[in-house]
């Protein structure tokens, strides 16, 4: 195989294990229990790539598919390069994640027999390359979301209560 006269291909900027968070899904913990988590890489265009390194992106109503054993993300909002032509991305266009086979395959069994849903958390870069951290998530019942709340503001008056304390 031939190298590239530029060299061996490379990432982009950044050191081999830094990781640059872009945007995050806060509401997605809150409507949703998270089981576990995935992570996969994005198939992007040059415009998109830029967008997002500038942190323009917003998960909020987005998730994932899949589709003739392939997994697809939807609804992610990548605002246009600002500095970009006329060959500028579609925004909500469908991207294609990368995950193994072996993942895909897990991924189908456990969305068709358990009724889950695949759900973006976060989106970062890592030594350059972008990646999406996917939640198989279920669905919250209204007086779950309650309990948590009410568990979470009786942790902050404890915490607030040992604080005063320690005065």
């Amino acid at each position: 195989m031939a190298e590239h006269p530029s060299g061996p291909r490379t990432p982009g900027p950044g050191p081999k294990g830094e990781i640059k968070n872009v945007a995050q899904n806060r509401k997605a913990r809150h409507l949703y229990h998270i089981l576990e988590t995935v992570e996969a890489g994005l198939v992007l265009t040059g415009t998109e790539v830029k967008s997002l390194r500038n942190g323009r992106a917003n998960l909020g109503d987005a998730y994932a598919t899949v589709e003739d054993g392939e997994v697809w993300l939807l609804n992610l909002h990548v605002s246009p390069y600002d500095h970009g032509n006329r060959a500028n991305h579609d925004p909500l266009r469908r991207r294609k994640l990368l995950l193994s086979r072996r993942e895909i395959r897990r991924l189908i069994g456990k969305i068709k027999e358990k009724g889950l849903t695949l759900i973006p958390l976060r989106i970062y870069f890592r030594g350059g390359w972008a990646k999406v951290e996917m939640g198989l998530a279920k669905g919250k019942k209204t007086h779950d979301k309650r309990e948590d709340l009410a568990k979470r503001d009786a942790e902050r008056e404890m915490a607030r209560a040992m604080s005063r304390k320690a005065r």
